[in-house]
């Protein structure tokens, strides 16, 4: 769908500088500071209905795709622990303007249009709603003292890493950096504010087990992961 949108985009693209010659520079940007007056051609407007078309046929997949989803995940069990989220914020363009070590600036796009195609705030509304059928409630941990990404049980102590950093150095083992993170939300202490060491410490070797087996399986698989997941890293 994201190949036949952008191509349908492209196309209304071409349409309004064809119909609106006068309202763009030389350079192909639009005019600031005068009023506008645009026109659209009726085929402009057939290519905006397909655009809307393809944006409901978009949000309904999605939703069907997260109903599954969902069940697949609570058919695990009823307790679910999540990372409180601000996803609006994180699909908001940086504020703050920065330069690379050359003196070009940067970019300020952050996540908007991985959040826009995978909506993981309905996917979370979809399993606390289905969670409601049974009276539960999907368990919110405290990220400013949690801190899944950053904790090491074995040390006890938080690291930082930077974003691209997708494997975290586990006493002598080496674990997938997502998978560590769900394994301490697993364990997290009763008032959710930060992970059980003790817990960690008794669940690890299970954990080690399942994470092993689990990224063999995937480097089996013949299909492209996203470069947030690492499994290119180490095949």
């Amino acid at each position: 769908m994201e190949k036949q949108k952008r191509r349908l985009l492209r196309k209304l693209d071409r349409s309004r500088r064809s119909t609106n010659p006068n309202n763009f520079k030389k350079d192909g940007t639009i005019k600031h500071g005068v009023k506008l007056h645009w026109t659209y051609s009726k085929n402009y407007q057939k290519t905006k209905e397909q655009v809307k078309e393809l944006y409901r046929k978009k949000a309904s997949y999605i939703k069907e795709k997260h109903g599954a989803l969902a069940n697949k995940i609570l058919s695990l069990g009823d307790e679910v622990y999540i990372e409180t989220m601000h996803f609006k914020g994180l699909a908001k363009r940086a504020k703050e303007t920065k330069t690379t070590i050359q003196g070009k600036i940067q970019s300020k796009k952050r996540f908007g249009k991985s959040i826009g195609n995978h909506a993981p705030a309905m996917l979370v509304e979809i399993i606390n709603q289905k969670l409601g059928y049974t009276k539960q409630t999907i368990q919110k941990v405290n990220t400013i003292t949690f801190r899944a990404s950053q904790y090491n049980h074995v040390t006890d102590r938080y690291e930082k890493k930077k974003l691209h950093q997708r494997w975290s150095q586990i006493g002598s083992h080496l674990v997938q950096r997502d998978l560590y993170s769900a394994f301490l939300l697993m364990n997290s202490d009763p008032n959710l504010q930060q992970t059980n060491q003790d817990l960690c410490n008794k669940t690890f070797t299970t954990f080690l087990e399942l994470h092993n087996q689990h990224i063999e399986d995937l480097k089996q698989v013949k299909k492209t992961f996203p470069l947030s997941m690492g499994i290119q890293q180490i095949k």
